[in-house]
């Protein structure tokens, strides 16, 4: 099995990066794009969730990011 040496390369990341540029889509095609405060939330937890997963890539230990992951979660709820 591969090592992963960036974060850029987890699945995971891969995937929360398609997801904020569908917010960003939704954000600029729908009603959305009316209520800035709604839409400035679900564009910054959707930013939130790919720089959670980074940082936790980033930290020196497996619970550190289990934890950072744990926070992605929530802003992904």
């Amino acid at each position: 099995m591969a090592t992963i040496r960036r974060f850029e390369d987890l699945e995971i990341w891969q995937i929360a990066r398609q997801l904020n540029k569908e917010i960003i889509e939704l954000t600029k095609t729908t009603e959305l794009k009316r209520d800035f405060g709604l839409k400035d939330q679900i564009m910054r937890s959707a930013e939130s969730i790919m720089n959670n997963i980074a940082e936790g890539f980033g930290r020196a230990s497996r619970l550190e990011f289990i934890q950072f992951l744990s926070i992605s979660r929530g802003s992904a709820n």
